[in-house]
């Protein structure tokens, strides 16, 4: 069961969703938009819950017939608007499970609440059958609309709803998160709450990934050893990272975190902030060898790379320039 207080961050919707709820001033379609893994879903389950919640506070209280069986998906007037095809939402998918279904009163709380995620994959005509609901909408109809892309949304849609843009989570939230909830060592939380850029979900994906934990260690054995390679191993590890082709832009972020962890060591002598602070010695060895000059060059090559191969050049002379770039420095 989601409460309000559990929610990492996004204080400011929080705040904005209570409020509205203490004033009894619900709007009757919200958009939450945040990249995927952001907390879209959990916000708005919340905000549900807590609209259907018989205490009438601003929390679900977690007790009550309506919290419970919100909690096992069952709540019959919290409706999650399903896809049939997954590449889009049709106008009979809105038709059919929102727009006629929305005229039935709700069986048993104040509100009928409809939860549309994947909201940006709505057809133009699936949102102009939206947008009549929502300029004449029952008095009971709360509609909350989960995307990625607001943008992709009619000016009309817009203009008729309350949109909530989630921001970055605060680095410290997340690593104390990881390390207190899910028992994340300190050294691997600082890596996730780095590569996760404020987003939780994400956060937590990478802690628990097996996958991310191989491509971590496969990274930093190569830019470990990489001085110390010849030519035919560089064209071994370019092999070897072949198979990291589909995460290769994770790949090239962890080459970058070590190398601006290596810069930012060689300015400061300071073990405090560096993403990969169990590998000290390696970082302080390379911050010895590699000038100022030689590291920003690194880090462009590294930028250059995840550029080209998104423009599809060839993979292997990408990573073959982008290791003997390392090399040379």
């Amino acid at each position: 069961m989601p409460y309000f207080k559990d929610i990492l961050g996004h204080e400011e919707i929080i705040g904005h969703l209570q409020n509205a709820i203490q004033l009894n001033k619900i709007s009757h379609a919200y958009i939450f938009d945040g990249e995927e893994g952001a907390g879209k879903k959990l916000l708005a389950q919340t905000f549900a819950q807590t609209l259907q919640c018989e205490k009438q506070g601003t929390s679900p209280c977690g007790s009550c017939r309506s919290c419970k069986q919100a909690g096992t998906g069952n709540q019959p007037d919290i409706i999650h608007v399903e896809h049939r095809n997954a590449g889009s939402i049709g106008v009979e998918d809105i038709r059919e499970q929102l727009c006629g279904d929305i005229q039935i009163r709700p069986y048993s709380s104040p509100y009928k609440i409809y939860l549309i995620d994947e909201a940006e994959k709505m057809t133009i005509q699936a949102q102009n059958a939206l947008l009549k609901t929502i300029e004449e909408p029952p008095s009971y109809g709360v509609i909350l609309l989960l995307t990625t892309n607001s943008e992709s949304f009619l000016p009309t849609i817009l203009s008729r709803c309350v949109t909530l843009k989630l921001r970055p989570v605060k680095d410290s939230l997340i690593r104390q998160y990881l390390m207190e909830q899910l028992r994340i060592p300190d050294y691997q939380a600082e890596l996730c709450t780095a590569f996760a850029r404020g987003n939780v979900g994400r956060a937590r994906m990478l802690a628990l990934s097996e996958h991310f934990g191989e491509l971590k260690d496969h990274a930093v054995h190569l830019v470990r050893h990489m001085n110390d390679m010849e030519l035919w191993e560089i064209t071994e590890a370019i092999r070897k990272v072949a198979d990291y082709k589909a995460d290769i832009n994770d790949y090239l972020d962890l080459l970058v975190l070590w190398y601006r962890d290596v810069l930012l060591f060689k300015a400061t002598r300071q073990v405090d902030g560096l993403v990969f602070s169990e590998e000290i010695n390696h970082i302080s060895f390379q911050a010895s060898r590699i000038s100022y000059e030689g590291l920003e060059q690194i880090i462009e090559a590294l930028e250059k790379a995840k550029v080209r191969l998104k423009a599809n050049v060839n993979f292997e002379l990408t990573m073959e320039l982008l290791l003997l770039t390392i090399k040379e420095n």
